[in-house]
């Protein structure tokens, strides 16, 4: 997404000279999101984009990995030779994180690519017993297309609850409640000692029957590639960017999963693995390119997910709240958590309230104060419920 997009607005800002989009990938550029949902199920055969990209003037690359680069002469080095470049961006995302000592190990998979989702669709036609390492985010979208699949579903989790790196224990500690309501069955506190064929063995010697295993245990930045390119990585490997996505080397951007930027909103460096982040940051990046002055990059980060029947929405960024306010019961169908900083709207997390999530999107967008006592109340709309 935030290659293409790049590209993309670049040519609509009017841009005129080549434009080359490189890739590892075979496949013509795709979008991520189905690959968790229609691909997996075979509900859709593929996710690629709607782009021409031959009538944009957009020349594509496919198959070729990019190997390193050297700013100092503008140059990629890639299997098949150096490619000059005048502006270079990196936009190679984030690479799932592997389970240790399960490479290699028949009946493994991760999802993140196209392919990773066309070597899980037949495991799940055949409804093999799985099971799913790491209550994250990924994990909840896979299992719960594979409940729908009809698989019997195992998830372990080494945390206390579901979502424990992404939410406040008493936020994430609802959604566990969601897993039995589907037919899937969650143990937290459990880590895998080790996987053998058909069957998972936690720490604690007990063993789960496993026709495939999928593993979502987080992602890190694709950037391992650049490690003796001079460019500025951070803590976690990302590409160090600045408020426009400039990185440490000139004339070469970062926009998407594989770059971190500082925040003004929120007073910190923030890396936002979603995919709203990779739809946006590209606009900023292809203005600095043609010479204008854009704002600051500075969004309120946003994404959604689909679990278990129910559709999840996060605005913001709740680190630094000092103010949790609940709107609706969380055993309920629909309801909300808000996150306040001395008074101000600063995060929202919605579940089938998408209401809510399009109202404080934009006050949190906004800086707005907000009356904790009227934004309880879940029959009021938030933006009657400000200060």
């Amino acid at each position: 997404m935030a290659g293409v997009q790049t590209a993309v607005v670049l040519r609509e800002k009017g841009f005129t000279g080549p434009v080359t989009l490189i890739g590892a990938e075979p496949h013509q550029p795709y979008d991520r999101p189905p690959l968790s949902k229609a691909v997996l199920l075979g509900k859709a055969e593929g996710s690629a984009f709607d782009v021409d990209f031959e009538a944009l003037g957009i020349e594509l690359q496919l198959g070729r990995e990019v190997l390193g680069v050297r700013p100092g002469d503008h140059e990629l080095d890639t299997a098949t030779g150096p490619v000059p470049y005048d502006v270079l961006v990196l936009a190679t995302g984030a690479e799932p994180i592997r389970l240790p000592g399960a490479e290699g190990v028949p009946g493994v998979h991760l999802l993140r690519t196209l392919d990773d989702a066309e070597r899980l669709r037949p495991v799940l036609a055949r409804q093999h017993d799985i099971v799913v390492v790491g209550a994250g985010w990924i994990g909840a979208e896979f299992a719960t297309a594979a409940r729908e699949a009809g698989c019997a579903v195992t998830v372990v989790e080494a945390a206390d609850r579901p979502l424990a790196g992404a939410l406040p224990a008493e936020v994430a500690a609802p959604m566990a409640a969601w897993y039995a309501d589907s037919g899937a069955v969650l143990r937290t506190h459990a880590r895998v000692e080790r996987v053998e064929d058909g069957t998972v063995i936690l720490d604690d010697g007990s063993r789960v029957p496993a026709g495939a295993v999928v593993v979502g245990i987080g992602a890190r930045p694709a950037t391992a590639w650049l490690k003796d390119s001079g460019i500025e990585l951070g803590t976690y490997g990302e590409v160090v960017a600045d408020d426009h996505l400039r990185t440490s080397a000139p004339d070469v951007h970062a926009v998407g999963d594989c770059a971190s930027f500082p925040s003004g909103r929120y007073g910190e460096r923030l890396l936002v693995h979603h995919w709203d982040n990779a739809l946006q940051g590209p606009r900023t990046v292809a203005a600095n390119i043609i010479g204008e002055s854009p704002e600051p990059y500075d969004p309120v980060p946003y994404f959604w997910s689909e679990q278990f029947g129910r559709f999840v929405q996060y605005a913001g960024h709740h680190a630094s709240a000092d103010t949790t306010v609940w709107r609706g019961d969380p055993t309920g169908a629909a309801w909300s958590v808000c996150w306040l900083r001395e008074g101000c709207l600063v995060a929202l997390l919605a579940v089938g309230r998408p209401r809510d999530l399009a109202q404080g999107r934009r006050l949190i967008e906004a800086g707005t104060a907000m009356d904790p006592e009227l934004l309880a109340d879940p029959s009021r709309p938030l933006k009657g419920a400000t200060a």
